[in-house]
Formats: structure tokens, C-alpha cells, sequence
């Protein structure tokens, strides 16, 4: 194989490509990565509405996986919509399987921007042996609170980070809007700000963020600055233009 660096989105496909696997896709490119391709899910949306979720086969997606590994070099994988915790367990253990020391961000959907459920009520157990395979979880303020409903905010970001790193996006909290917590060796807490005094919302944002942070990772920058980094590419695609899907900009 030639020198390019991999990187790995497992996640579904959005069809206005403002998130998903083929917004994952252009985010690693800008991030000068070559970016390969599992699909979990076929969805049928657009950037405002959401209609339909066809999962695909685990064994297929178990089956790409595979395939992928024979024939790349794959360091970082990040991990959207996947069907249940339970096939979410068995790709993170595969994976784990073909690269012991790959580095999983895992971005826990559980609800599209237009109301549309991934998950509803599932064994917890299972998600908890998940993120101990888990290098990072990037949720935002409502998926934090769903992911463990009995837990508070305070108490849930405690027991994940026992298990793995946390990146809290802070785009919905409702008290410092826009300012993202990172929490890391289960005690450092790192408070990144927002840079843009403005900011115009955008489909998928938050794939985008947990992309760039994982193509960070590729390039085996320095975790305060890999999460600083991925806050300032996601601020700089939410600003690209005024519309609902973003404009993504090569890093220099």
C-alpha cells in the first residue's frame, strides 16, 4: 500500500450528505485523510426532514468490516447510527479483534435533529462493556441525559469517565451555550469556549465534530489539542454559509 493515511466512519447514509458516513467522508478528506466507508444504516431524510431508518444486516456489516482490514492499515474509527448496543458490542469487539490498539470515537445518536428515535429502551450492561472499548464519546446535552436516564448529568459524566474519555458538546445546553467540556484520565475536566460570537446552525454537526476530533486522533495530535482543534474546524463549518448543510474547508 502507498503512504496515505486511513481513517474508518461506520455509520449510516444520509442522503443530503449533511451527516452520516459521507459527511464523515468529507471531513476526514479536509483533514488530508483518505477516509473508508462501513454502512449501518440507509436513511431517507433531508436536511429538515426524516422519514424512514433501514438498518442494514449486522453479519453485512461485520462482513465489510472484515474486508476493510485485510487491505488497510486503520488506526481511528469513528462510529455513528448503529441498530442496537448490542450489534454496536460486537463491531466495537471486532474491531478490537483486527487492531487491539485502534482508537474508537463513538458518537451515541439516539435521536435525529428531526425527532426521529435510534434507541430506545436497550440493556445498559451492554453499553457500559461498549465504552470500555472506547477510546472517546462525543454526546451532546440531550443524548447525556437519555444514555443513562436514572443517573444526573453530574453522575452519568462520573460513571462514563471511569470507562472512557468524554467530549460534551455544548450546543444545546441551555445555561453556557456553545462551550464544550472535555473529561479525560477520569479526573481532568478541560472547558473549551466558543470562538465565533455567532454561530448558524447546520445538519449533522455534531459527525462532523466527532470526525474531526477522530482524524485529530490519526494524526496522533495531543488530546487537549486534538479536542481544541475539532471545536475549531466544527465552528468554522457551522459558519461556512447561512444554509442548513455546511461547507467543509481543507485544514492548512
Amino acid at each position: 500500500m502507498n503512504q496515505k493515511k486511513y481513517i474508518l466512519t461506520i455509520a449510516g447514509l444520509d442522503p443530503s450528505s449533511g451527516a452520516g458516513i459521507t459527511s464523515d467522508i468529507k471531513t476526514f478528506e479536509a483533514h488530508g485523510l483518505y477516509g473508508l466507508s462501513v454502512c449501518t444504516a440507509v436513511t431517507v431524510q433531508n436536511d429538515i426532514a426524516f422519514k424512514d431508518c433501514i438498518w442494514i444486516d449486522k453479519q453485512v456489516i461485520l462482513n465489510q468490516i472484515e474486508l476493510l482490514f485485510e487491505r488497510f492499515k486503520i488506526p481511528v474509527v469513528k462510529i455513528g447510527i448503529i441498530q442496537s448496543w448490542e450489534v454496536l458490542l460486537e463491531v466495537v469487539l471486532i474491531l478490537k479483534k483486527y487492531n487491539p490498539k485502534i482508537k474508537i470515537v463513538l458518537d451515541p445518536i439516539l435521536k435525529a435533529s428531526a425527532g426521529f428515535e435510534f434507541h430506545r429502551k436497550q440493556e445498559l450492561s451492554i453499553f457500559e462493556k461498549v465504552l470500555e472499548n472506547c477510546h472517546f464519546i462525543t454526546p451532546n446535552y440531550d443524548e447525556i441525559k437519555d444514555l443513562f436516564p436514572d443517573k444526573t448529568i453530574a453522575e452519568t459524566i462520573d460513571f462514563i469517565s471511569e470507562k472512557t474519555n468524554i467530549y460534551l458538546k455544548g450546543g444545546h445546553r441551555t445555561d453556557k451555550k456553545g462551550w464544550d467540556e472535555v473529561y479525560y484520565s477520569k479526573i481532568v475536566k478541560l472547558n473549551i469556549p466558543p470562538t465565533a460570537n455567532k454561530i448558524s446552525e447546520k445538519h449533522g454537526s455534531g459527525c462532523v465534530l466527532s470526525s474531526a476530533l477522530a482524524s485529530n486522533f490519526v494524526e496522533e495530535i495531543l488530546l487537549e489539542d486534538a479536542c481544541k482543534q475539532a471545536k475549531l474546524y466544527t465552528e468554522q463549518f457551522l459558519n461556512s454559509n447561512n444554509s442548513l448543510l455546511g461547507t467543509h474547508t481543507f485544514k492548512k
